[in-house]
């Protein structure tokens, strides 16, 4: 089995997303290399509009694999600041650059305590690599 890249700069949920602070009061979103790997090839993303309300725990957007189709769920509270327009056309950046070029949608809140308090909420590296390593 091929070691899963975990960086230790992100916070993760247990199903999978991780969530890189861009601003005091943005994140960027993505799918985990495990999940990537898990999904096969992607072929499709379903993303939401900007403006659209997030809810932590919700679904909100869609990856679709030569295997399955699997939903993305919000990890926090927030609003879609933006959205990754590149994946329309090149969807597989997400299998090729999960963490990088691969990345879904940004989620915007209200105000960074806010933010920092959601965050807290996440998985660190380590606690990730529980989930995965079951």
């Amino acid at each position: 089995m091929t070691e899963t890249n975990v960086p230790a700069e992100l916070t993760y949920t247990p199903e999978h997303e991780w969530v890189r602070r861009v601003s005091p009061t943005t994140v960027r979103i993505g799918i985990t290399d495990f999940a990537q790997e898990q999904l096969g090839d992607v072929v499709f993303v379903q993303l939401p509009e900007v403006g659209s309300e997030v809810e932590a725990g919700e679904s909100f957007a869609e990856v679709e694999s030569t295997k399955s189709v699997s939903d993305i769920f919000g990890p926090l509270n927030g609003t879609i600041a933006a959205v990754n327009d590149e994946l329309e056309s090149t969807p597989d950046l997400v299998n090729s650059e999960p963490y990088e070029a691969g990345w879904l949608v940004e989620i915007a809140v209200e105000e960074s305590a806010e933010l920092d308090a959601q965050l807290g909420d996440l998985l660190d590296a380590d606690g990730y690599r529980q989930v995965i390593d079951g």
